[in-house]
């Protein structure tokens, strides 16, 4: 019955909020304008810049910010409990995370969809333009690099979702063409996308099937390795491509397969009545870092995330339509998210321990193998098979066969990953176009290079130890700077706000709390990079803290004049 009520009560806490907090936002704050003219009207180049449905436009941009990040992120940070772990959830999405999303999204769009990193150059300073987008750079290839490793990695645990990932970009293309080309409806098409998709998933369950995909060491190189340079020669094709062929399109399917999954699992908890067995509160499990801070950059999507504002200001602001359309797009899909983050929690909590027949452990036994110690839960393996494993265990309880629950669920996991490792491919184009635009870099600023830019800068932090293993060591880093580049988000938000002389407290508290966690955070590790001699980390560190006080000081510089300013008239 617990398990029960936690997922209840959570749905309800959003819908509240999104139907209070978030119209008053929306209404008193941004000040939404039904009849204002988007930048997808103004710039129309059927490429970026595309007029879109607020329902395909959810879909899109809910499954870019989603990717495996609300799945990862709660998996490991439960260690500390699951109570601080939905705490932090609950409370951050409505308060931060989705104030965060949604704020980025509205100042992008009152500056020609141009991305937060060039916002900021509007509403704080020229200076700030080139270091923010400095440090999205360096967020956006780490982000790379770990998605790209993280499919790699779940096609070598789960080989039974492999079919079902490559079949997606021919269906997503050809619903791409329907909708578009052919001017189909939009959601008739995408269920029959869809119920193909689900074909591919009972095809690609069959031993036979996936054991003939499952891939081997070639000439020494290891399967992870393997995909990794494949994902990464996708990504390079994807990204450059109009966004309506197959990126849309891929996110429009994502997110119905989204709403399946998330059912699933709500008839999964409704009907197996899964019995807790994770700790409440863990303040001291062993081997891990303290709760505080290191819980606020564990978990980060799910309750805030800074690489939500580069999705949102980088492709989502280009395809709304009406302004209107933003508060459900930025606002209510953090929330959405936040949902799939308690499901999460829900799943490595109590369906880990199901006993189904299949699990060899069970129990609290079950919860140990994975979380003994920080070790036990570090790997990347134990991270995404807590929640497959769990998620199939719960799927049992209404009549789902665990091997088909783990294909399901393994699809469902490389299909969010696949999206954002495509989002933030097109993103660090933008961001790389932008950036060799400040500095006079025009050759850097075509479409092709910049794009191989992002993609073999990425592959080589990823893949720089020939194992496909350095990406992997990336993940407590892209916790730290993820969060920080939310912090500088509203910064920018909160900076705009002032400017229009609206109320800012609802984003400088955020924005402290933010700062004051990631900044704890990584100058920790900076000394853990440093004893353990891992320089380029240590690199990447100094250089995004540098540029983050500096930042700071910029803006707090504009907000002191822009108060006597306000103080003398």
């Amino acid at each position: 019955m617990g398990v029960i009520l936690i997922a209840v009560g959570t749905a309800l806490a959003y819908l509240i909020a999104y139907n209070t907090y978030g119209k008053f936002l929306a209404k008193k704050i941004f000040l939404l304008d039904k009849a204002a003219k988007t930048p997808a009207h103004e710039l129309e180049d059927n490429i970026d810049y595309v007029p879109t449905k607020k329902e395909i436009l959810f879909g899109h941009h809910y499954t870019s910010i989603a990717g495996t990040g609300p799945i990862v992120g709660p998996a490991l940070g439960i260690i500390w409990g699951w109570v601080p772990a939905l705490l932090w959830v609950l409370l951050g999405s409505i308060f931060m995370g989705a104030v965060h999303d949604f704020g980025a999204l509205v100042v992008s769009m009152r500056h020609r969809g141009k991305s937060i990193g060039d916002v900021a150059a509007h509403v704080i300073s020229k200076r700030v333009r080139i270091m923010f987008l400095t440090i999205i750079f360096l967020v956006l290839m780490i982000v790379i690099a770990i998605f790209c490793l993280v499919i790699a990695k779940l096609f070598d645990l789960y080989p039974q979702s492999i079919l079902s990932i490559w079949f997606e970009i021919p269906l997503a293309i050809w619903l791409g063409h329907m909708i578009y080309v052919k001017k189909k409806h939009a959601l008739t098409y995408s269920l029959i996308a869809l119920v193909l998709l689900y074909i591919s998933v009972l095809i690609g369950a069959h031993p036979k099937i996936y054991e003939a995909l499952r891939m081997g060491s070639t000439g020494g190189i290891g399967p992870v390795v393997i995909w990794s340079v494949i994902l990464l020669i996708y990504a390079f094709i994807a990204s450059t491509l109009p966004v309506w062929r197959l990126l849309q399109p891929r996110d429009y399917i994502n997110g119905h397969e989204l709403f399946v999954a998330m059912g699933l699992l709500a008839l999964g908890v409704l009907f197996s009545h899964p019995e807790i067995v994770a700790p409440a509160v863990n303040l001291h499990p062993e081997g891990a870092p303290p709760i505080w801070p290191f819980l606020f950059i564990t978990i980060a999507c799910g309750a805030i995330s800074g690489f939500h504002s580069l999705v949102a200001s980088g492709t989502t602001s280009k395809q709304i339509r009406v302004e209107g359309d933003a508060r459900m797009i930025g606002y209510g899909g953090m929330l959405m998210e936040g949902m799939l983050a308690v499901f999460v929690i829900i799943a490595v909590a109590a369906g880990i321990g199901m006993a189904t027949g299949q699990a060899e452990l069970s129990g609290v036994e079950a919860w140990n193998s994975h979380y003994a110690s920080w070790a036990a839960a570090k790997g990347l393996g134990p991270k995404v098979s807590a929640f497959v494993n769990g998620s199939a265990n719960l799927l049992t309880g209404f009549g789902i066969p665990f091997g088909i629950g783990i294909t399901i669920m393994g699809v469902f996991v490389a299909s969010f990953a696949g999206t954002t490792l495509d989002t933030a491919t097109r993103l660090q184009r933008y961001a790389v176009t932008e950036l060799s635009s400040s500095l006079g870099l025009k050759p850097l600023t075509n479409k092709y290079v910049a794009t191989a830019i992002a993609v073999v800068s990425a592959g080589l932090l990823a893949l720089h130890d020939g194992k496909g293993a350095g990406g992997l060591l990336l993940w407590p880093l892209f916790g730290a700077t993820n969060q920080l580049l939310a912090a500088l988000a509203l910064l920018v938000i909160t900076v705009y706000l002032a400017k229009k002389g609206k109320p800012i407290i609802y984003t400088i508290i955020p924005f402290v709390l933010m700062l004051f966690m990631t900044g704890w955070a990584m100058i920790v590790q900076l000394k853990g990079f440093c004893c353990k001699n891992q320089f380029h980390l240590m690199a990447i560190d100094v250089i995004i803290i540098a540029l983050e006080i500096w930042m700071v000081i910029e803006a707090f510089i504009v907000l002191t004049k822009k108060k006597t300013a306000s103080g003398s008239e």
